[in-house]
């Protein structure tokens, strides 16, 4: 864990429990993320420490924690930039606000923890003059708001979190989505991407990206039948978020209710506005029905 791998000529990625990809520059190195804390941070500076690595910048898929958490130390100890943009800079500068996103309301303690808020860190504009122009910016919205991978000038595409490996998804089965919609999308493009290698950062790096992407449209293809089915009798949120856990064997945590609840709440979203799905209000409750 944390070795670092060489894909191209100015191009390599960190192993960990995110992938972290490191593009060298002729003044400097950026990397692709920072991992989830202060720990993975100063895992980061000791392999950039040993190979003589000046860190110019962190260059942010997106504000998740896990993606954001070593941004705050390796700044403060390097006076690297960040780069972001959209929502998702103001996410990374004040990401208190994943949390509470989540939640849908002030975040209780148990949800205030590095896992889901991380550090918070000053934040440039992907428009800044420092951000290296070589890189080419893709826009993958639909895990979250304004998520973006990057394409290296030795054609290595990061996908940050745009898709999630065969073996995360037979495991937890409901991976994290914002906007389902959106994410569909992002999936067709990416099938139908090229490049001389893809990395994913929850998945295998791999030269063909096709076949797995297609797995995970099909997981939420899945999982949108299945809630229709549930929704078949009215049924309120809390019921069904409960018959999801069961059927599909999941644990329920504070951190699983967020994250998955956040998740079935935006295939709802998606469901009504396609016209697959009803709502109804009876006895002060919203019901979710069939149309």
């Amino acid at each position: 864990m944390y070795e670092l791998n060489r894909v191209g000529e100015r191009t390599y990625y960190i192993g960990g429990p995110t992938k972290i990809g490191v593009y060298a520059a002729d003044d400097g190195v950026y990397l692709i993320d920072s991992g989830n804390d202060k720990d993975a941070g100063r895992r980061l500076r000791k392999i950039l420490d040993e190979n003589g690595w000046r860190l110019r910048g962190i260059v942010n898929t997106h504000s998740n924690s896990d993606h954001i958490g070593g941004n705050r130390y390796l700044q403060q100890q390097t006076g690297c930039k960040v780069f972001s943009s959209g929502i998702e800079k103001a996410f990374t500068e004040n990401p208190v606000l994943e949390p509470s996103f989540l939640y849908g309301g002030f975040p209780c303690s148990e949800l205030r923890h590095k896992f889901l808020l991380a550090a918070d860190s000053e934040v440039s504009d992907f428009s800044d003059d420092d951000f290296p122009s070589e890189l080419e910016i893709i826009p993958l919205p639909g895990h979250f708001f304004n998520m973006t991978g990057f394409r290296t000038p030795d054609d290595v595409v990061f996908l940050a979190d745009c898709l999630s490996s065969r073996e995360t998804l037979d495991k937890y089965q409901i991976g994290f989505i914002y906007d389902v919609s959106e994410y569909l999308n992002t999936l067709e493009r990416v099938k139908t991407m090229t490049a001389e290698l893809f990395v994913p950062s929850h998945a295998a790096v791999t030269d063909d990206i096709a076949e797995l992407a297609q797995y995970n449209i099909d997981k939420v293809n899945e999982i949108a039948e299945r809630i229709v089915g549930m929704c078949e009798t009215p049924i309120c949120f809390e019921k069904l978020l409960q018959r999801l856990f069961t059927e599909y064997r999941l644990k329920m945590t504070f951190e699983q209710y967020v994250l998955v609840g956040s998740t079935v709440r935006s295939y709802l979203a998606w469901l009504h506005d396609s016209e697959r799905l009803n709502v109804s209000f009876e006895d002060n409750m919203l019901l979710w029905c069939g149309i």
